[in-house]
């Protein structure tokens, strides 16, 4: 678990000013053991009802894209208006589950290599990183 001191650290270096409410968000984003997969709206509801506390979308979002930028904090976008963010910045796989709309993690060994057979000319591939879309089998279900 992360002390204050860390988080003000985090904050400081991404550019931000280390305030209650952002000292707060980095609570509920980094003082955890397991990956937190989230939306922002997802974030501040989570603040609303686990911390009890009011923080605006706007320093939410700001606080959130600045870790990003910073390297603390993942992107994963599900389609063009839908993106969530992700604790575990290592690369690694993604299930992602179209009925209840939540993204799993998926360990590196539970998918085969993937070929990539032509890249961009004067690129070079930094990662290989899988999302799998997942949903209820109706056919089954009968």
């Amino acid at each position: 678990m992360q002390k204050n001191s860390e988080f003000i650290d985090k904050l400081r270096t991404s550019g931000l000013r280390p305030t209650r409410q952002r000292l707060k968000i980095c609570e509920l984003l980094f003082n955890r053991d397991k990956t937190f997969h989230f939306t922002i709206n997802d974030l501040a509801r989570n603040i609303s009802e686990k911390l009890n506390e009011k923080i605006s979308l706007a320093t939410i979002y700001n606080t959130v894209h600045a870790f990003k930028k910073k390297g603390y904090l993942k992107e994963i976008t599900i389609n063009s208006d839908k993106s969530y963010f992700d604790t575990n910045i290592t690369n690694h796989h993604h299930f992602y589950d179209e009925d209840t709309n939540q993204l799993i993690d998926c360990n590196n060994n539970e998918i085969g290599k993937v070929k990539i057979k032509n890249n961009i000319t004067g690129k070079k591939i930094n990662s290989v990183e899988v999302l799998v879309r997942v949903a209820s089998d109706i056919q089954n279900q009968n």
